[in-house]
């Protein structure tokens, strides 16, 4: 085939979606760290996924409209620093078929805007680093080139067939570039995921696109996304009273959906979550009290209004400034909100926001200028890209890694003062702050020479595990001990769903014999990380 038409080129996108939709766990789970929230590979698929919804959306059969529309999908659905750049791989390829005003893409077409998409994606990243998903994007598209000059007749299945090979060689030499990698004995994650998505074109060329395999058992957030979103808003009456109890209700609607929301208004209560089961969460909440408002929609549709945003609100005023920050848990929720923040997105560690998110919750806020706060560094290119194709507003991304370091910036956030001022002082800020977690390993590796099994909690130190034990309150020391030097003041402990009231007792005499600090103890119920530390 020397030529691919616009429908072609569907099928291609498709079957590449398909492809890594149906391995996403197996992406997910190469992810080099052992900690439970390893989603690179869900990430990746639901950027794509979207891509491909706005394609069927659109309609067309034309190329230069399928990856226009395929393009501006993958942006406002990216997801994580993987679905970003896997973004600006489609960005640039659109942007090459924009320029050359093409209505069919030839090899020497592809291996020319596989490149375009390299370079934009390389541009998207601070710090480019290699033995990544860039490698793998950059090594395949050079040998493309390589290929075609050397074969100037070859057609697009020769192409992609070499390119393909390529990438999952250039992809097997990651562990040499990287050597958190080689420690692991594990391969770069995002550049598998890549290799997974040529995989699927190559066999969409050969005449056999991948289709997509729907099993009870695959279901997780990205099944739940074409599902329904259920709401409902209920007063609590007094047998409801004395057994509710959040964390509680979480983890009981956990069993049914994803993206749970549980706002406690007092005498009424507000549940939000995405579901396949709308049925089951309707009986489970209604044991509770009468249901005042429900609401239940086809996500494939989209909710026409939500009763979240409306639950205990007022209509903002115009102001100068908005903050906006992601957290996860109502407990770091409502933390926020004290601290001055107008809109908490909901996810973290446990769910990326996409960059939708951030443009939707900005156009929520009433505010000229905006501070976007990612409280993780998996987010901030999808922050960024949300500052980026926002035009009415000023936003400015405050790169905050922790959400100790979101709290600090709120805190030194000054309305009175500039622009300027505010974002300097919010970065020295989040500078000034040693953050650190406590979460457990889902599976046995080695990192920094250090034995990990599965099953044990880990303190990590910005990105570096320092304390390991079968014993969770063992490792909370260890992480202490770690963060606590002679300039330390004060010490923030922000406590899990799964924390314990025992446990933090025994921190607090830890502390309290072993050092002079001023210490805040908050409930932010987050999941997954059963303590977040900040040492200043």
């Amino acid at each position: 085939m020397k030529n691919l038409n616009g429908e072609q080129f569907r099928v291609l996108l498709e079957s590449g979606a398909n492809a890594l939709y149906n391995r996403k766990a197996e992406v997910d789970s190469m992810n080099v760290f052992p900690v439970p929230d390893g989603d690179t590979g869900t990430n990746m698929s639901l950027t794509i996924q979207n891509g491909i919804e706005e394609v069927k959306k659109s309609g067309s059969t034309d190329l230069f409209t399928i990856s226009k529309v395929f393009s501006r999908g993958l942006l406002m659905g990216a997801r994580g620093n993987s679905g970003v750049i896997l973004s600006q791989i489609f960005r640039g390829l659109s942007k090459y078929v924009k320029d050359n005003a093409l209505t069919t893409l030839s090899a020497n077409d592809f291996t020319e805007a596989l490149m375009a998409g390299a370079r934009l994606a390389y541009k998207a990243v601070m710090k480019p680093t290699e033995g990544t998903i860039l490698t793998v994007l950059r090594e395949s598209a050079e040998y493309g080139q390589i290929y075609m000059a050397e074969h100037p007749e070859a057609g697009v299945e020769e192409l992609f067939a070499y390119v393909d090979e390529e990438a999952h060689a250039s992809l097997q030499r990651t562990p040499e570039l990287l050597s958190v990698l080689k420690e692991a004995g594990c391969i770069d994650s995002g550049g598998f995921g890549y290799t997974i998505i040529l995989d699927g074109f190559v066999s969409a060329l050969k005449g056999e696109p991948v289709s997509r395999e729907d099993h009870p058992s695959m279901m997780n957030q990205e099944e739940v996304l074409s599902g329904y979103r259920v709401e409902a808003i209920l007063p609590i009456n007094e047998e409801g009273k004395a057994k509710y109890d959040e964390i509680r209700l979480r983890k009981q609607l956990s069993q049914f959906g994803s993206d749970i929301g549980v706002f406690d208004g007092g005498d009424e209560i507000c549940v939000s979550l995405r579901t396949i089961a709308p049925g089951e969460v309707i009986s489970l909440v209604q044991r509770y009290g009468e249901f005042k408002k429900v609401q239940i929609e086809a996500l494939k549709e989209g909710l026409r209004a939500s009763l979240v945003d409306g639950f205990n609100q007022t209509t903002q005023e115009e102001k100068e400034y908005g903050i906006i920050a992601v957290a996860a848990g109502s407990g770091l929720a409502k933390l926020f909100k004290d601290y001055q923040v107008d809109y908490v997105i909901s996810g973290g560690q446990t769910m990326n926001p996409a960059t939708e998110d951030f443009v939707k919750a900005i156009a929520k806020v009433n505010a000229h200028k905006i501070f976007l706060l990612p409280n993780n560094s998996n987010i901030i290119l999808a922050a960024k890209q949300a500052a980026e194709v926002t035009k009415d507003k000023e936003v400015v991304v405050i790169e905050s890694k922790s959400i100790l370091q979101g709290i600090s910036a709120c805190l030194i956030f000054n309305p009175n003062e500039n622009l300027s001022h505010n974002t300097e002082a919010m970065k020295e800020a989040i500078a000034n702050v040693k953050s650190g977690s406590i979460t457990y390993a889902v599976k046995d590796t080695t990192m920094d020479g250090k034995e990990i099994h599965a099953g044990d909690y880990m303190g990590i130190f910005d990105k570096e595990i320092v304390s390991i034990s079968k014993d969770r309150l063992e490792s909370v020391l260890g992480l202490l001990k770690n963060l606590i030097d002679e300039d330390s003041e004060i010490v923030t402990i922000i406590c899990g769903e799964d924390s314990n009231e025992e446990e933090i007792k025994q921190i607090k005499t830890f502390l309290d014999e072993n050092y002079e600090l001023d210490l805040d103890v908050q409930q932010g119920n987050q999941p997954v990380y059963s303590y977040l530390i900040g040492v200043e």
